[in-house]
């Protein structure tokens, strides 16, 4: 268990006194308790080396730097221990969730485990602010990373000895956004997260800065966006060497992950189709409605099959981008043929339909070029054997 601290004179002592009571009277487990001290000015390395001195299971790290990702990884890649954690020194977590948190990492389940204050199962005390930033940051990662992990900030996370030998070279940043890379790389690589609800109660004299904090983080999100869209990280070897196998389908002709590609691209075709209605009826006064529904359809085609061909089917990287953008266009047309040819039968029936008549038939036509459009992503444009070639 490591406890990274900077400038923590006052709260280490009892902190970590009450941490290795509790571990030596109710944990079932060996443990190690080390304090991580990141270039503290105040007496902080002074309490953690007298610590270190008076209690066995104790030690002490002095880093000349500060970073809490730097002190998780110099700890946590020098520990012999099978199954590494940390928490925060304020011990804002209730303590009686350390092991449901380790415990389906020793038997093997799992691979990460972290707390979640955002769970049903949570009790959580802390300010409105707070609160709102933390369910905001988790929103914005779901939308630009397609995280599905709750809680990427809780200080409480522990991991396998193993996994983390692999995934700790290829974490970049050294300060608060390293649980959120880490996570992430985790989640790509196919390895399983366990979440635990926690009880949690805010420290008021939180030293984290919010404003710095946040904008760490939204660079921090977009230079791994960045990786992951390139392919600069090696998430397709990682998922080989520490993924788990396969599932074999429990239904004959139902593939794996069918429904979670099902649900995926049904949330982006009800994107796509909301901006298509809206881009159309824009355009319709301006330019008649043909022309309207071919630049409309065009515009949400390309960002349509971008979006799956990273989100439903999980393809990244520039390879294969031209020719999947081209074989879109191909199923673009169809929906083209679909949806004009919807709105030609409407016009040979009623000389001036209504203008909500009229958008009500594009979106059925779209409706049905939409399950077309999947069925042609899912067993041409992006087919497994073919995008792994």
């Amino acid at each position: 268990m490591v406890i990274p601290v900077h400038n923590e004179q006052t709260d280490l002592e009892p902190c970590v006194r009450r941490l290795h009571t509790y571990l030596a009277t109710h944990f079932p487990y060996p443990f190690h308790i080390t304090i991580a001290d990141n270039a503290s000015t105040d007496g902080t390395l002074e309490t953690a080396r007298r610590l270190d001195a008076e209690l066995a299971e104790v030690s002490s790290v002095h880093l000349p730097q500060k970073g809490r990702g730097r002190a998780l990884r110099a700890v946590w890649s020098a520990s012999s221990a099978p199954v590494l954690a940390y928490m925060d020194v304020d011990l804002s977590t209730d303590l009686a969730a350390l092991l449901p948190l380790v415990a389906p990492l020793i038997s093997g389940h799992s691979d990460l485990a972290i707390g979640t204050r955002l769970s049903r199962g949570s009790r959580v005390v802390r300010g409105t602010k707070r609160q709102l930033i933390s369910v905001g940051y988790n929103l914005l990662l779901r939308g630009t990373l397609a995280a599905r992990f709750s809680d990427a900030q809780c200080g409480f996370k522990a991991i396998r000895a193993e996994v983390a030998g692999r995934l700790l070279p290829l974490v970049e940043d050294t300060g608060w956004f390293f649980d959120t890379e880490l996570l992430v790389l985790a989640e790509r690589s196919g390895l399983r997260i366990h979440e635990v609800p926690v009880d949690w109660v805010d420290d008021p004299d939180s030293r984290v800065d919010i404003v710095a904090t946040a904008v760490a983080d939204l660079k921090g999100i977009a230079r791994l966006g960045r990786a992951l869209l390139t392919g600069a990280l090696p998430v397709a070897d990682l998922r080989r060497q520490l993924g788990r196998r396969a599932l074999e389908p429990l239904t004959p002709g139902v593939p794996v992950g069918l429904p979670r590609q099902l649900a995926r691209f049904a949330v982006i075709g009800v994107a796509s189709t909301l901006a298509y209605v809206l881009l159309f009826a824009v355009l319709r006064g301006a330019v008649g409605a043909q022309p309207a529904n071919l630049i409309a359809l065009l515009a949400t085609a390309v960002a349509n099959t971008a979006a799956n061909r990273r989100l439903t089917f999980g393809v990244t990287g520039r390879d294969g981008v031209g020719r999947h953008q081209a074989q879109g266009l191909v199923v673009f047309t169809l929906g083209l043929a679909l949806t004009s040819g919807g709105l030609a039968v409407l016009h040979a029936v009623t000389a001036a339909p209504a203008r909500l008549l009229e958008i009500g038939v594009l979106v059925l036509a779209n409706l049905a070029a939409t399950v077309l459009r999947f069925l042609l992503l899912r067993g041409w444009v992006f087919r497994a054997g073919r995008t792994a070639r």
